[in-house]
């Protein structure tokens, strides 16, 4: 069986750099209290009517594939990873396709929305095409064109400061060396509402009825919440704590799972590439796995969360910073809604 590599790594980021201090006003807050919280300093927005998550998963994508040493129309599979779709339907890969200029039209494209995971969840599926024959050039794509969408309100807060827009991609390829060592992919939909965009949706407040709002942990859960309530039809619910503390558990975990589970340790590792949510849950991981600041690769003081561009964007900085060598080992991991975590050890 042959094994997977990344031939070739892109990102693209908005040219707009917003600070915290430039951000709306009317959340009560000020620099300092986000980049306490945060560790965020600025992040990126698209330009609205002109770039959307395609567009930037399409800049992103050239650079991958102009590295790959391939032609768009090489290209036979798209998996495109994002929670913040062009249209409800249809999926970002068949617009991905388009924005290419890619022709053929047995190409398949597959929508992945998995949030933070996403990139990681497609990395999988991508992992596994590619090993069993199926297909032998794949674009994998993370993007996000968030900024839209967020509540710059005292109750939105907690979710307006930390998202962002941004795109990473990849294109990945058989190979007789080892390439993609393994992934591993998980979830727990016990607290799903705990970091969520309720509405638009089909729920018909079927899960607000069926359990208790004490059950569901959170104050926000309300039968006033139904699909046609204005208030909740598109701002995200975030509780902090929750969140905070399952990442706390679930980033080392499912980090060691992906070292272990081919026979090395952490000092094995030359990179540790982790989604960047809250720079105070990288610090968190990295202090508790005593992990070298120097194995590390963090941006989100610059870029802010751009979910499941995160993943992408930091490899690809990395790459591009010319610190990252063939035959090193690379660990990616992320945690996000769901809940769900993941990991990839990657031999470059």
């Amino acid at each position: 069986m042959m094994n997977t590599r990344i031939a070739g790594v892109g990102h693209y980021l908005p040219e707009r750099i917003v600070t915290n201090d430039e951000l709306p006003p009317g959340m009560d807050v000020d620099s300092n209290w986000i980049e306490t919280r945060t560790g965020i300093r600025e992040r990126r927005f698209a330009k609205p009517g002109q770039e959307t998550a395609t567009t930037l998963g399409a800049a992103a994508a050239r650079i991958a594939i102009e590295r790959a040493g391939i032609a768009p129309n090489d290209v036979d599979f798209i998996i495109f990873a994002t929670m913040s779709a062009d249209y409800l339907i249809p999926g970002c890969g068949v617009l991905l396709q388009r924005e290419l200029g890619i022709t053929r039209g047995e190409v398949g494209a597959l929508d992945i929305r998995n949030q933070c995971t996403g990139f990681l969840y497609a990395l999988s599926v991508a992992d596994k095409f590619i090993k069993t024959g199926t297909y032998r050039n794949i674009l994998v794509v993370g993007a996000e064109r968030q900024s839209f969408n967020l509540d710059y309100s005292v109750q939105g807060r907690d979710v307006a400061v930390l998202f962002a827009d941004g795109a990473g991609a990849v294109v990945l390829q058989p190979t007789t060396e080892p390439g993609i060592l393994s992934t591993h992919l998980h979830a727990d939909g016990t607290y799903a509402e705990e970091l969520s965009i309720i509405n638009p949706g089909s729920h018909g407040n079927y899960h607000f009825n069926k359990y208790k709002p004490q059950y569901l942990n959170g104050s926000f859960v309300k039968p006033n919440m139904g699909p046609f309530e204005p208030k909740y039809l598109h701002t995200g619910v975030f509780k902090g704590m929750m969140v905070i503390k399952k990442a706390f558990e679930k980033f080392p975990a499912v980090i060691n799972e992906a070292v272990q589970a081919n026979g090395l340790t952490l000092d094995d590792v030359d990179f540790f590439v982790m989604h960047q949510a809250n720079l105070r849950i990288l610090e968190y991981v990295q202090r508790t796995m005593n992990l070298p600041t120097e194995k590390l690769w963090i941006n989100i003081q610059q870029y802010g969360n751009t979910t499941a561009a995160s993943v992408p964007i930091a490899l690809s900085e990395l790459w591009k910073s010319g610190r990252l060598h063939s035959g090193q080992v690379i660990c990616l991991s992320a945690f996000g809604s769901g809940f769900t975590w993941a990991s990839a050890l990657v031999v470059w």
